[in-house]
């Protein structure tokens, strides 16, 4: 039998334990504090903004310089670099056998010409001792037969002096038009071979294009670009390269023939003007395209979105002063803010502070936007 004292005892503990208890279940059972956030409207405007693809500088015109013919470099009459004009002596070759030939040809012609003098007047005078048939036929028609081949020896020989002379004009190597020359890849006295040697590049530089390559969904779009007047300060087309724009505009030259299968996609063509040689061939650039939409979107700050496995929301206040988390889909990003494309109307509210503490459901306080001070 337990005395009183022993059952004092538990009965104390007991009453304590039921007191301990009691106060856990009160500290669980109250409402966590609201937290404090900030909420604003979503801005319902007009965005401007530039979608962007990677370029590539390349000239309208390009060309390797090869010899037409085989033999060694006498003279180079420019500079590295320079800029050139057509019709402008850059190589010469040396031309001593193809002069010598040229020499022989027309010596050659020469010869045939007086052939041609003796076989007419043989034919001539065949043909009048004919008339009075004093000659056998047979010496008439060989006398025509000797002039008809004189005349085709006059005539081989004629053409042989223009193959010759093409060859005099092709030791002499010309720019084909105005443009830019690169680095000379031979030297006086180089041996080069005919359609093989490569002399040097030239390419246009007054105006440079800009190849891109479109998703094949936007052909429609980039038609209508295409087809649209675009006057000389018209914005639409820029290029950047890092941070620095460059300061003149671009026009959309053209579109490919056909959408890449493999790919999916079209190339593009931008045409710059050149003015101060700031393009060179090869560069890798950003094409900027402005937006054309004229309708109004909606405007939200990047920080109010949450992602959540590939997913984006943003945190709605509604009745009772909880937030709900609503799953949105997103634009383009212009510079601090992001276009929302679906999920949001213009009338709506969301947090666009304290996001970080929220989960569904949660109950907030809210706090009046922060406004900067103008600056004075």
């Amino acid at each position: 039998m337990l005395s009183n004292k022993s059952v004092a005892a538990f009965a104390s503990i007991a009453l304590f334990l039921m007191v301990a208890c009691g106060d856990k279940k009160d500290k669980s059972a109250a409402a966590p504090p609201a937290v404090p956030v900030t909420v604003e409207d979503v801005n319902f405007t007009h965005a401007s903004y530039f979608d962007e693809y990677p370029g590539t500088v390349v000239p309208l015109n390009e060309i390797e310089l090869r010899p037409q013919v085989s033999g060694n470099i006498t003279g180079i009459y420019f500079k590295d670099g320079d800029k050139v004009s057509k019709g402008q002596l850059l190589y010469s070759i040396d031309n001593q056998l193809y002069a010598a030939n040229y020499d022989q040809a027309v010596a050659a012609l020469q010869v045939q010409k007086a052939n041609l003098n003796k076989a007419q007047k043989d034919a001539d005078r065949y043909h009048e001792l004919d008339k009075k048939d004093a000659i056998a036929k047979q010496l008439v028609d060989n006398a025509d037969a000797a002039l008809r081949v004189a005349k085709e020896q006059v005539a081989a020989g004629k053409a042989n002096i223009n193959a010759v002379q093409t060859n005099v004009k092709y030791t002499k190597v010309y720019a084909p038009f105005d443009g830019i020359i690169g680095i000379s890849q031979v030297k006086v006295g180089t041996a080069v071979a005919t359609g093989q040697t490569v002399l040097n590049t030239i390419s246009t530089v007054a105006e440079l294009a800009v190849d891109f390559n479109i998703d094949q969904k936007e052909i429609y779009r980039f038609n209508k670009l295409l087809n649209d007047k675009q006057s000389q300060n018209d914005s639409t087309f820029t290029l950047a390269f890092g941070t620095d724009v460059y300061p003149y505009p671009g026009k959309l030259s053209l579109l490919d023939r056909a959408v890449n299968p493999q790919t999916g996609t079209i190339k593009a063509r931008l045409v710059f003007p050149n003015k101060k040689n700031m393009l060179i061939a090869g560069m890798n650039a950003t094409v900027r395209v402005k937006s054309n939409n004229k309708s109004k979107s909606v405007v939200i700050p990047s920080k109010a979105v949450v992602e959540q496995l590939g997913e984006f929301f943003v945190y709605v206040p509604g009745d009772s002063s909880k937030v709900s988390q609503r799953k949105v889909v997103l634009g383009k990003t212009i510079d601090k803010d992001v276009i929302v494309k679906d999920g949001l109307n213009e009338d709506d509210k969301i947090v666009v502070e304290g996001v970080q503490n929220l989960r569904e459901g949660a109950v907030i306080t809210t706090k009046p936007v922060e406004k900067q001070a103008p600056i004075k």
